[in-house]
């Protein structure tokens, strides 16, 4: 069974630990001495800003990590991907890892994404979607997306968060079910 709780700064030595494996470490460029992990992550654990960081669990143990977000809560962001796509007012993003070596390839990033994804409806029931930017060489990321149910809905330029990658990013979007009965009786 997959839950989900806050990140804590009790788990910025987990956290650490999986943002220095190679799967992990190749998409999120972070610093990861547990002194920038605490910097980076530590903000949204003690609720000083508005993101949600959550630690994924299956079956009690700890496998991944989902950030999670209000666009609106990060302007230049926001305005960033807003260039590209449509950003509906209220719209909710998130990011993902599974951090975990042993338990890449077997699923659970897709069943992870899709857990949270439903959650936002209850948990942000004013939110009329999910958009995720995903840089167009992270085949397997933008895959976990399109297994979860999400559609690509757009393609263009944003800066990616590893420097070595280029600016190119496939955007992919899933409407709660109120937005989509709205967009559907159009």
């Amino acid at each position: 069974m997959m839950t989900w709780r806050r990140l804590a700064e009790h788990d910025f030595p987990l956290l650490k630990s999986w943002l220095e494996q190679p799967h992990v470490a190749r998409w999120w460029n972070h610093e990861t001495s547990i002194e920038a992990v605490s910097r980076v992550f530590g903000p949204a654990a003690r609720g000083e800003e508005p993101s949600e960081d959550l630690l994924v669990h299956l079956d009690g143990s700890p496998i991944g990590l989902v950030q999670r977000c209000r666009l609106s809560d990060y302007p230049e962001y926001l305005a960033e991907l807003a260039a590209v796509v449509e950003v509906p007012f209220g719209a909710m993003t998130i990011d993902y890892l599974i951090g975990e070596p042993q338990q890449v390839g077997r699923g659970l990033g897709t069943q992870m994404v899709r857990s949270v994804v439903r959650a936002t409806w209850d948990d942000h029931p004013d939110a009329p979607c999910v958009l995720v930017p995903v840089p167009t060489a992270n085949r397997a990321s933008w895959r976990v997306l399109e297994k979860a149910g999400l559609r690509r809905v757009a393609e263009g330029e944003l800066e990616p968060d590893n420097p070595v990658d280029g600016r190119a990013h496939y955007i992919y979007r899933i409407d709660s079910g109120r937005a989509a009965a709205a967009r559907d009786s159009l």
